[in-house]
């Protein structure tokens, strides 16, 4: 069961590291190279693809975060009653960051990106294309630090510094 444990935990930190190092590569170096003139005329088009690419990546990381912290909680005897806790509250708050940067995946990922590149494309000087790039940008920012928080939370967790 040790051996189980240890590669749940494995796992968990290697969807997160993939996960959220595809976050920062896509928003420190990727958009601000897309933001030079000369790359104007295919930025929609290289979002886009790999975007498409990346959410695959992005979501099977996050169902494996899923899967994999469930398991853990499972290995380490977590019960109802330990919410009352220390542990138990952090826990419960780095949960409800996850939901939140799940939900805020989703409206990046699913609504408001595709909308942005697909008006990029038409027109890349409308208003529309402009406002919807930034709100997605800043969705992806949001996503970042909520990230960043959720792992602090995690490392927290693990090595007790509660």
């Amino acid at each position: 069961m040790r051996a189980l444990y240890l590669v749940s935990v494995w796992l968990h930190v290697l969807a997160m590291a993939i996960w959220l190092g595809g976050i920062v590569f896509l928003g420190l170096v990727l958009m601000p190279a897309l933001r030079r003139p000369e790359h104007r005329e295919v930025s929609a088009s290289l979002v886009d693809r790999i975007g498409a690419r990346f959410r695959v990546v992005a979501w099977g990381s996050l169902g494996l975060l899923v899967l994999t912290g469930g398991l853990n909680l499972m290995a380490r005897d977590f019960e109802w009653a330990d919410w009352g806790t220390p542990f138990g509250r952090a826990l419960g708050v780095k949960l409800l960051l996850f939901v939140g940067i799940v939900i805020l995946s989703a409206l990046h990922d699913f609504v408001i990106g595709p909308r942005a590149t697909a008006l990029r494309r038409q027109d890349p000087d409308s208003e529309e294309a402009r406002r919807l790039w930034r709100r997605a940008g800043l969705l992806g920012r949001v996503n970042l630090i909520l990230a960043l928080a959720v792992v602090a939370l995690g490392v927290m967790l693990a090595r007790g510094g509660l």
